[in-house]
């Protein structure tokens, strides 16, 4: 066997081994990097071991233990995959956040894990901080990425005040 091949297991059975522990946290001690951050976290939000292993083929870990370090409250696969889903979407939910319903705007706060019975206050909240948004002096020239990720922050907001448990 050769070496890299040897070391790519052992890494690999080191993380397994870290992501068979990512349950067992004290509550506050912060996200497991390899399971809870980075692009694992988003393809595999519920699938520990396959994060891990996606995490380390793709940079070896590094972006998700940025992000752990960096900026922790990132780290859930529930809000990596609604970025993600805004991301891609954005256009789409901009015109259905203008006509007050739509379905794309209903998967995002689904991801969000807004119930269907706070979804139209959700909407509502969501449509009124945009209207905020998009009439801000310069909004029209921002690029497209930084469109979409004032309209998570508007929604991440809306949800807070509307879906609350």
């Amino acid at each position: 066997m050769s070496i890299r091949k040897t070391f790519l297991i052992g890494a690999l059975a080191a993380l397994c081994s870290v992501a068979a522990q990512a349950n067992d946290k004290a509550p506050g001690s912060g996200p497991n990097p390899y399971v809870d951050c980075g692009i694992g976290a988003a393809l595999f939000p519920t699938v520990g071991w396959a994060a891990v292993t996606s995490n380390v083929i793709w940079d070896a870990g590094t972006t998700a233990v940025t992000s752990a370090t960096m900026s922790p409250q990132t780290c859930s696969g529930k809000k990596v995959a609604t970025a993600l889903f805004i991301r891609d979407s954005y256009e789409r939910l901009a015109e259905e956040t203008a006509q007050g319903q739509g379905e794309h705007l209903a998967t995002a706060l689904n991801l969000f894990e807004c119930s269907a019975a706070q979804q139209g206050a959700a909407m509502v909240a969501t449509r009124e901080a945009m209207g905020a948004v998009v009439t801000q002096p310069g909004f029209n020239a921002l690029p497209r990425l930084d469109k979409a990720a004032r309209f998570y922050g508007a929604m991440e907001g809306a949800v807070a005040k509307s879906c609350a448990a």
